[in-house]
């Protein structure tokens, strides 16, 4: 039975909601644009932001393990749901006092995870979808006890659920020396990734999740690594085209899903759009540069990635993309503003505000 001790603060996060605090909890799924330190915790992977530049515009000027000069999508949409960022799963495990420690949610994303497994052999270690929701499921048993069964599942349903995730699949597929090609067509890979995408989300379904904030892939062939493969210094159309293929299959399956779950609803922000808008009328958005990262070296600032002997821009604010494949802070920042009170076609068929408070 649970304590009256928790059955209060769960009655704080999940009932006395205030104009600020529209959902109890987020729990945050994905990659290295939502990863907020859990790579930090993983000694073999290649894929860390815990060193300059990175962070040097986040509070303190420190690297926190997000991939960005500051704060990435996952910060803001907590600041937008009035909630405190979800802190990495990997530090709450490790802290000494675990008490009440996912009341608040949590983040499961890893830096060069994807959708099917194996696709971090670049990065070497990373935590994939298929892990982030093994390590989620602890959370729930443990959440389900602590809480009780009926109390837990007000607390599931009302929560948000954050999913960004298949660029890593998709550049994957693309890199220099990548054997998957010989072993799947695009459309066949495309294919394998939804439908592995489809198990994986009726298991969170299974766990509790009722309210799902989703995120497409952006025109992967327009950053900078990929430019940077084409003397031209044009995206790489081949990559954009099955970005796109991916996000129609990706709306696909949740229309399906939701005839089939009926208490299930979604809000899916159409990532690839919006990027081409900021590279097609950057000015409307407040940049200069929509092709170089701010942090690297070489062609594009993409030769080199963004380590502590790479130069930086001055005005991160100009710049589109931080490093080779990620947003600057102020590029996430549009992201989330639309994510959350956008309209169609941007984000469809509701915002996560409309998503958050039903």
């Amino acid at each position: 039975m649970a304590s009256w001790i928790s059955l209060l603060y769960l009655f704080i996060f999940s009932f006395i909601y205030t104009e600020t605090q529209l959902v109890p909890a987020i729990f945050m799924f994905g990659d290295s644009l939502v990863d907020v330190g859990n790579n930090n915790h993983l000694k073999l992977s290649l894929a860390k932001a815990d060193f300059p530049h990175n962070g040097v515009d986040f509070p303190g000027k420190k690297p926190t393990g997000r991939f960005s000069n500051g704060r990435n999508a996952a910060d803001f949409l907590a600041e937008k749901l009035g909630l405190q960022t979800s802190p990495p799963y990997l530090s709450l495990v490790s802290a000494t006092n675990k008490s009440n420690a996912f009341l608040g949610g949590a983040s499961f994303a890893s830096g060069g995870a994807g959708i099917l497994d194996g696709t971090d052999t670049l990065f070497k270690q990373s935590i994939s979808l298929n892990k982030q929701i093994e390590y989620y499921s602890t959370v729930y048993g443990d959440l389900v006890q602590q809480l009780g069964t009926v109390e837990a599942q007000t607390y599931f349903s009302k929560s948000l659920y954050g999913i960004v995730i298949g660029s890593n699949d998709i550049l994957g597929y693309f890199g220099s020396g990548s054997t998957l090609r010989d072993k799947y067509t695009p459309q066949q890979y495309i294919d394998l990734m939804i439908f592995t995408l489809r198990g994986q989300l009726k298991r969170l379904y299974s766990l509790g999740a009722r309210k799902l904030a989703v995120v497409g892939a952006g025109a992967i062939g327009c950053c900078p690594s990929q430019r940077n493969q084409n003397q031209t210094g044009e995206c790489h159309e081949q990559a954009n085209y099955w970005s796109l293929k991916y996000n129609q299959g990706f709306i696909s399956l949740l229309q399906e899903l939701k005839s089939e779950l009926k208490d299930m609803n979604y809000s899916f922000f159409d990532t690839y759009t919006l990027l081409l808008n900021f590279i097609q009328k950057p000015a409307a958005y407040g940049f200069t540069e929509v092709k170089a990262a701010c942090c690297g070296l070489g062609n594009l600032n993409a030769k080199v990635a963004c380590l502590p002997i790479s130069s930086y821009c001055p005005n991160r604010r100009d710049h589109v993309f931080w490093d080779l494949y990620h947003p600057t802070e102020a590029a996430a920042r549009i992201f989330t503003d639309n994510i959350f009170d956008g309209s169609e076609p941007i984000v469809f068929p509701i915002n996560v505000r409309q998503l958050a408070v039903m």
